[in-house]
C-alpha cells in the first residue's frame, strides 16, 4: 500500500473530515459525547489552518489537531496534539505514524519548544504510537474521567523540540 500523503487541511475538507469524526468515535479516545451527525467540523477555536489531514488515493483517511494548550502568552512556546483520528479502513497503512511525525514537525517549523497531548491511559495503541516517536509520560491523573461505565486515567505525555529529533524511522 503507498504512504500516505499529509498536507494542510482546506476549507473544502470539513466534510470528509466531519464524517472521519463520526466514523471513528469511541469512547476508546474520547471523552465528549459523540458528534452530532450535522454538527462542524471546524470551528472559531479550530480551522482547517490547525489541522494537517492524510490522505491516500486522494481520500482523506485521517487527520491530526495541533493547537496550544492554554490560551496564555506565557505558554505560546508549547504546541498540543488535540486530537488524532485515522479512518478504520485505513489503519495499519502508518498514516498515524505520518500525522504524529508531521505535527511534530509543524510545531517545530512553528517555532515551538516543546510539544504534547493527552491519552487516555486504556488506549494502549495511541500511546505506544506516540512512545515510539520520542513522546514520553510526563503525568497521569488517576480515573480522571468517567466512560463508558469505567474510570480512565488521563495521560500528559510531551517531548522536548529543542536540540536533534532522536526518534529513528
Amino acid at each position: 500500500m503507498p504512504a500516505p500523503h499529509i498536507r494542510q487541511a482546506r476549507s473544502d475538507d470539513e466534510q470528509p473530515l466531519r464524517l472521519l469524526d463520526l466514523e471513528t468515535w469511541s469512547y476508546q479516545h474520547a471523552v465528549s459525547p459523540p458528534p452530532e451527525p450535522d454538527e462542524a467540523f471546524f470551528s472559531e477555536r479550530s480551522g482547517p489552518a490547525d489541522h494537517l489531514v492524510a490522505e491516500l488515493d486522494g481520500a482523506v483517511v485521517g487527520y491530526v489537531r495541533l493547537g496550544f494548550p492554554t490560551p496564555l502568552a506565557s505558554n505560546s512556546h508549547v504546541r498540543q496534539i488535540r486530537g488524532l483520528a485515522v479512518s478504520d479502513a485505513a489503519r495499519g497503512n502508518g498514516a498515524g505514524r505520518a500525522l504524529v511525525r508531521a505535527a511534530v514537525q509543524e510545531a517545530r517549523r512553528l517555532g515551538a519548544r516543546r510539544i504534547t497531548l493527552r491519552v487516555l491511559g486504556h488506549n494502549t495503541a495511541a500511546r505506544k504510537l506516540y512512545e515510539s516517536e520520542g513522546f514520553v509520560v510526563e503525568g497521569v491523573q488517576p480515573e480522571e474521567f468517567h466512560l463508558d461505565g469505567e474510570y480512565v486515567d488521563d495521560v500528559t505525555m510531551g517531548q522536548s523540540l529543542v536540540g536533534p529529533r532522536t526518534v529513528s524511522g
